[in-house]
């Protein structure tokens, strides 16, 4: 495949990916990546505790969710340029 346009959309031999979380560049080695793994890459520790409450968007992503929030337990389908952003708040 010589078309760069075309390898955006088909996955072929890609085995990493390059999102951004935060706004910091970051590199994924799959092309689903989960909730807690977002929280991984966002924050180093992931905050701890029972009022902890996260919450994670995303856009440009792959397949049939281009954009939207980012469940516990949920993962959505990446490509270069998925754009994560986390946070968290503290309600205890």
């Amino acid at each position: 495949m010589n078309d760069p346009a075309a390898a955006s959309t088909d996955w072929g031999d890609k085995h990493d990916f390059e999102i951004i979380v935060n706004g910091r560049a970051k590199r994924v080695t799959s092309r689903e990546v989960s909730f807690q793994e977002v929280l991984s890459l966002a924050f180093n520790p992931v905050p701890t505790g029972p009022g902890i409450i996260f919450t994670v968007t995303y856009r440009h992503a792959a397949g049939d969710r281009k954009e939207g929030t980012l469940l516990p337990g949920e993962t959505v389908e990446v490509r270069d340029g998925t754009i994560f952003n986390a946070s968290y708040t503290d309600k205890g």
